[in-house]
C-alpha cells in the first residue's frame, strides 16, 4: 500500500480560537488514526546538518524550511491513494484549527 508523509502546520492562536467540541473531535480522530498503526509525532527542535564534500559536519539549530505557521507534527500513513490520505488528515487538529496539513507521497526506491 502506498505511504504518505504528512506535515501539519499550526500555532497556539489558531488552536485556541477553535471550539472545544471541534478540538475534542479532532483529537478523537487522531486516536483513531493512531489505532490504524500510523506513525505520528509532534515536531521537536530541528537541526540542519551539512557535510559538504565530506569535509566536516556542520550543524545549525534552526529549521531550513520557513512558513507562516510553525511545523506542529508529522505522520507517516498508508492509504490506497492520495484522496484517501487527504480524507484521513482532513479532520486532524492542524487541519481544523486554522492550520494546514501537507500530504507528500513517498516514492520508495
Amino acid at each position: 500500500m502506498p505511504k504518505f508523509l504528512t506535515i501539519g502546520y499550526g500555532d497556539q492562536a489558531g488552536y485556541d480560537r477553535t471550539s472545544a467540541d471541534l478540538k475534542n473531535a479532532a483529537h478523537a480522530h487522531d486516536a483513531e488514526i493512531l489505532a490504524r498503526g500510523v506513525l505520528m509525532a509532534r515536531a521537536g527542535a530541528p537541526v540542519q546538518v551539512r557535510n559538504h564534500e565530506n569535509n566536516g559536519i556542520q550543524t545549525t539549530p534552526v529549521a531550513f524550511m520557513q512558513s507562516e505557521l510553525p511545523i506542529a507534527g508529522f505522520m507517516v500513513i498508508e492509504a490506497a491513494n492520495v484522496d484517501e490520505a487527504v480524507q484521513l488528515v482532513a479532520k486532524t487538529p492542524c487541519a481544523v484549527a486554522f492550520g494546514v496539513v501537507e500530504v507528500w507521497p513517498l516514492v520508495m526506491s
